[in-house]
């Protein structure tokens, strides 16, 4: 099985890892990848001021990482183009994603090439040349963030920003064996982003590997994000119900593509998964919206007239695509939108069967040459399995194939709800499509409330169940300070009753959980007596919630203090 390896950062430098980049992008040669590159001295510049600034103490969780940026986000002081052969704009300030980026330590080394307008899945709309695959210089690289997919896979960066509005966050991706985020709508902020279609538009996330791209996230989002989190969305899958498509439903697919589709989905099986055959026709339909419908008006409103305004410069297939949609009337737009609404109703049912949709992130992977034959139809195949999700509210987490390698790259996507983040990296690496998702408590900016459990809820006991239905993350193994007794109490299964003393006490060992805010009160209201929950205190001094028990539970209950861990009691 192919799995993306763990490799967060560590540089010991700003410094080295600018040095690093640099030293990758003359290797190459592929000036294709950028549409503005920073000049060596001010990455160099850029490096040691965090460098300086993290001698003099200050806490920068990105330090030495360096990051591109598709060039339809603003990065302060560079030119902003969206694929334009014209400058659009050179902002002052960069986009909030960026800006949190930068505030952690992380060097922009310059802004990538993309389809233009972010209008195209193939990476080859751009006066600023074509790109290729990474690993076949005959295929397209995946696009509109095609640049951006590059610069993570070539290696050059450690993370890139995308943006994805059909699927240029995951089929990038796809095509490069990296990972790709496309978070749900509203988790990112769009500001200071060139809109392409503002109500399905949403920055996305590469990196190598699920790790670097979720902890990029967490800079990004820990802050606060614009569309608040629900309190019941979980931290973590609560069950492995997964839909896979129909055979009838993978016609489109290449055989090689299906190939690593059916193996995926057997080695999801062998991973504990209960597979679920859907209908998924329903959603490859609605797709046919975005770029088929009255939908395109968002596209003709956002960047209609700048494109207009290009005349022949214009990239003729985006031209050929966007323009005509400046003559949809109003009762055009409420059609399809109505017929949205009743497809995301149809959806919305799909997860009272299943936990996630695990389909191809795309039907095969093009040539270069099939897609200058048929530059429209090309692009609307890619898009078969992606086009739908943002249109349908949906989150989505794009990893590499079974058998998928950087010189032939295949790959799929975990598709959720909104809001449902945290269960896809979940799924993925407990499917053994990717390796540790990161920091246990990352949480992207979803409130949450903390709870230390010391007995039957704990990893392997009888009650954990409660904790994962209840969609609780584990933040890891922690012990309280000395003034804690534990006995053992008459109750089925056996738990450990917990109390606080004056004197003669110990310190406990226990778990601490970061549960929903909903997924506690569930939890909370089917507490059993005798247990509680109360104020705990650390052995660093922090309190938390957590359980303890009613006093008259005690009596003739045997103590186990001494032992220090219920499991060792």
């Amino acid at each position: 099985m192919s799995t993306t390896t763990t490799t967060v950062p560590t540089s010991a430098s700003a410094a080295d890892a600018v040095e690093r980049a640099l030293v990758r992008i003359e290797e190459l040669g592929q000036p294709e990848i950028w549409i503005t590159l920073r000049p060596a001295s001010v990455l160099r510049e850029l490096a040691a001021a965090v460098d300086e600034r993290v001698a003099a103490g200050a806490h920068l969780p990105l330090a030495g990482w360096t990051v591109a940026v598709k060039d339809n986000i603003d990065v302060a002081g560079l030119p902003t183009t969206a694929g334009s052969p014209s400058v659009l704009r050179t902002p002052d300030g960069s986009a909030p994603a960026v800006a949190r980026l930068e505030a952690a330590g992380a060097v922009v080394v310059g802004k990538t090439n993309l389809d233009q307008f972010a209008t195209g899945l193939v990476g080859a709309r751009s006066p600023y040349g074509t790109p290729h695959a990474a690993g076949d210089a005959t295929r397209v690289s995946g696009g509109s963030s095609a640049g951006s997919g590059l610069a993570v896979a070539h290696g050059i960066v450690d993370v890139a920003l995308g943006t994805d509005t059909a699927g240029s966050g995951r089929v990038p991706a796809a095509f490069n064996h990296v990972v790709g985020i496309k978070p749900t709508l509203g988790l990112l902020s769009a500001e200071g982003v060139v809109p392409a279609s503002p109500s399905y538009d949403t920055v996305s996330v590469f990196a190598r590997d699920l790790a670097t791209a979720a902890a990029a996230t967490e800079v990004m989002t820990a802050a606060g994000t614009p569309r608040p989190w629900p309190s019941s969305a979980p931290f973590r899958a609560t069950g492995r119900r997964i839909g896979i498509a129909r055979s009838a439903d993978l016609t489109p697919m290449s055989p090689s593509w299906r190939a690593a589709y059916d193996a995926t989905v057997a080695a999801a099986r062998t991973a504990g998964a209960t597979v679920v055959e859907l209908d998924v026709s329903p959603l490859v339909d609605v797709a046919a919206l975005l770029y088929g419908g009255a939908l395109l008006a968002e596209r003709a409103q956002a960047f209609g007239q700048a494109l207009a305004a290009l005349g022949g410069a214009a990239d003729p297939t985006v031209a050929r695509i966007v323009l005509p949609a400046m003559d949809f009337t109003a009762v055009d737009l409420v059609r399809d939108q109505q017929a949205l609404v009743a497809a995301r109703a149809t959806t919305d049912a799909l997860w009272e069967s299943v936990d996630a949709l695990l389909l191809p992130t795309a039907p095969g992977h093009p040539t270069l040459a099939e897609l200058a034959d048929d530059p429209v139809g090309v692009n609307a195949w890619v898009g078969t399995y992606t086009n739908f999700v943002n249109l349908l509210d949906l989150s989505a987490l794009a990893v590499p194939a079974v058998g998928s390698t950087a010189a032939e790259p295949v790959g799929v996507s975990l598709v959720g709800p909104a809001f449902g983040d945290h269960a896809l990296a979940d799924l993925a690496v407990g499917l053994g499509l990717a390796a540790s998702a990161g920091a246990p408590d990352a949480l992207w900016g979803a409130p949450s409330v903390d709870l230390v459990v010391f007995g039957a809820h704990r990893t392997g006991q009888p009650l954990h169940h409660e904790l994962v239905r209840a969609g609780a993350r584990l933040l890891g193994t922690v012990t309280t300070s000395p003034e804690y007794r534990m006995a053992r109490l008459a109750t089925t299964p056996p738990k450990p009753g917990v109390w606080r003393v004056a004197s003669g006490g110990a310190s406990l060992v226990g778990e601490r959980w970061a549960l929903p805010r909903a997924g506690f009160a569930t939890f909370v209201a089917g507490l059993a007596a005798p247990m509680t929950i109360g104020r705990v205190e650390l052995d660093d001094g922090s309190d938390v919630l957590g359980f303890l028990c009613e006093p008259r539970a005690l009596d003739g209950a045997e103590d186990v203090t001494a032992a220090g861990d219920w499991l060792l009691a």
